[in-house]
């Protein structure tokens, strides 16, 4: 896997953070890219030492896996694919390299912002949503969107990925790069090319250092998610503007 060695040495490289000292974001605007390995060695070059990167328990790259939760008709995948105004993803997070488990909800609403709402899950079997668990979703889709959740919410796919984080020293901006992306549901496994990366660029502004870099070497943000790309690609669901990201990513 060529990129999981090339993530590693670019992590190697810097100076280390503590999460600690890392801003959550929890309001924020993404910015997604689907790079070779090539230029996210040259992104990396770039960036030099005014990015750190975050160090737990010695560790600098991890795991994680997540579990994503929709109605048996994929009515958030589909909003997605529409590019509907409010839309939601519901899932499950588990920090495999001792970080824990968290339920998630991601909002999208007007503008470009994005609000992660979280609690705590360990207690809670990552493929069911407890009733603590819908109730906080409930209280989140309608506080946040104004919409009730939607019935027959169940495990649909689970992703798993390593990862590094690069945290900006100047700003309030860091970069998560993403290799290893495997997709499974009860049928089937897909998983993504081992010398691609999928960078995401998160800060408060929604234009940070890393994205002006890659602008110039002539990447652009996609709007996608591992959730849309996993379940078009097990399901062979139709995938609109994803498709040129489908063959990209995860090849013919």
């Amino acid at each position: 896997m060529i990129a999981d060695v090339l993530l590693a040495g670019v992590a190697a490289g810097l100076p280390p953070v503590g999460l600690g000292d890392v801003a959550e974001l929890m309001t924020r605007v993404d910015r997604k890219y689907v790079v070779p390995v090539s230029t996210m060695a040259r992104l990396a070059a770039e960036l030099g030492d005014g990015f750190a990167v975050l160090e737990i328990g010695g560790r600098r790259q991890f795991r994680y896996s997540s579990t994503y939760f929709d109605t048996p008709d994929l009515l958030t995948y589909r909003h997605h694919r529409q590019g509907r105004r409010n839309r939601f993803k519901i899932r499950v997070r588990t920090y495999l390299d001792g970080g824990g488990r968290f339920l998630e909800v991601k909002l999208s609403g007007a503008g470009k912002n994005t609000d992660k709402h979280r609690i705590p899950y360990d207690d809670g079997p990552r493929g069911v949503l407890s009733s603590k668990a819908m109730e906080f979703v409930s209280d989140t889709l309608l506080s946040g969107l104004r919409v009730f959740p939607p019935n027959g919410l169940e495990p649909v796919i689970a992703t798993d990925y390593r990862r590094i984080t690069l945290v900006d020293r100047l700003g309030q901006a860091r970069l998560t790069c993403d290799s290893g992306l495997i997709c499974r549901d009860g049928t089937g496994v897909v998983r993504a090319r081992g010398d691609y990366v999928l960078v995401e660029s998160k800060s408060e502004a929604g234009y940070g250092r890393a994205d002006g870099i890659l602008r110039d070497m002539g990447a652009r943000p996609v709007s996608i998610s591992k959730y849309c790309l996993g379940v078009a690609r097990l399901r062979d669901m139709s995938a609109n503007r994803w498709n040129g990201v489908l063959r990209r990513y995860f090849g013919d």
